[in-house]
C-alpha cells in the first residue's frame, strides 16, 4: 500500500508532491531522492508545467522538513531510545541499524556542526546526518542553515543531471533513473573525496597554525 502510494506521488510529480516525497527521503524513512528530482528536472525540461529552479527550491524544503523529524526525534528521545529504536523490528525495515547511527555521530563528532553541511553530499550519511546533531543539540538556526545549503547543492546537482539528460538525443524517460543513479554515485563519491582532502588540509594548516604559536 505504502509502496502505491509512493508510486502514485513520483507519477504525478508537482511542486507538492515533490515537498512530500523529499522530506520522506531526507527523514529516516528509505526512499531515494534520485527517483524524485531528476525526473521532475526533466518535467521543466519538456515545459511540462515545472520550473527548474522551483523544483530545487521545494526538493530543499521537503529535505529540511524530514531532517527537522529527524532532529526533534533524536533531540525528544534521547540516545538511549534512538539506538533502540535503530535496532527494532521497524527500524530494521527502514534500513536503520545501531551501526550505521554509531558512524553518523562519530562522523558528526569528528567534523564538528560543517558535518551538518557537508553530510548531506555523501551517499550513506545523507539521511542520519541529522541524529547526531539533534542528540548534540546543535543550535536550531545553524542546523537549518547548513541543512539548507548542503541540501540545495545536493538537490541541484540532481536536477542538473536531470535537466541535462533530457537533451540528450535518443534518451528516453524510462532509462533517465538508472543513468542518474550511476551519474550521482560517481559525484557522491568525488564529493566524499574532496570532502576528506579539505578536511585534511584544514587539520593540518590548524596544526602548523597551532605550532607557530606555541614557538612565537
Amino acid at each position: 500500500m505504502i509502496e502505491t502510494l509512493l508510486q502514485g506521488l513520483i507519477d504525478n510529480l508537482n511542486y507538492w508532491t515533490i515537498t512530500i516525497l523529499m522530506a520522506i527521503e531526507s527523514s529516516f524513512i528509505p526512499f531515494p531522492s534520485e527517483v524524485v528530482i531528476p525526473p521532475a528536472a526533466w518535467k521543466a525540461a519538456q515545459g511540462n508545467e515545472l520550473n527548474i529552479f522551483l523544483v530545487i527550491l521545494f526538493a530543499t524544503i521537503g529535505a529540511c522538513i524530514g531532517a527537522l523529524i529527524n532532529y526533534f526525534l533524536a533531540l525528544w528521545l534521547g540516545r538511549p531510545i534512538v539506538y533502540r529504536f535503530a535496532d527494532s523490528k521497524f527500524g530494521r525495515m527502514c534500513l536503520l541499524n545501531q551501526e550505521k547511527v554509531v558512524h553518523a555521530e562519530e562522523y558528526f563528532e569528528k567534523n564538528g556542526v560543517v558535518s551538518t553541511l557537508v553530510g548531506r553530499l555523501i551517499p550513506a550519511v545523507r539521511q542520519l546526518i541529522s541524529i547526531p546533531a539533534g542528540l548534540a543539540r546543535m543550535p536550531l538556526g545553524t542546523f537549518l542553515l547548513y541543512t539548507a545549503i548542503g541540501a540545495g547543492v545536493w538537490n541541484s546537482i540532481l536536477a542538473l543531471i536531470g535537466y541535462l539528460l533530457a537533451q540528450v538525443p535518443g534518451m528516453q524517460e524510462k532509462d533517465l533513473i538508472p543513468t542518474v543513479k550511476e551519474y550521482s554515485h560517481i559525484i557522491g563519491g568525488c564529493i566524499a573525496l574532496v570532502v576528506i582532502v579539505a578536511l585534511v588540509v584544514l587539520f593540518f594548516r590548524k596544526k602548523r597554525k597551532s605550532h607557530r604559536q606555541k614557538f612565537s
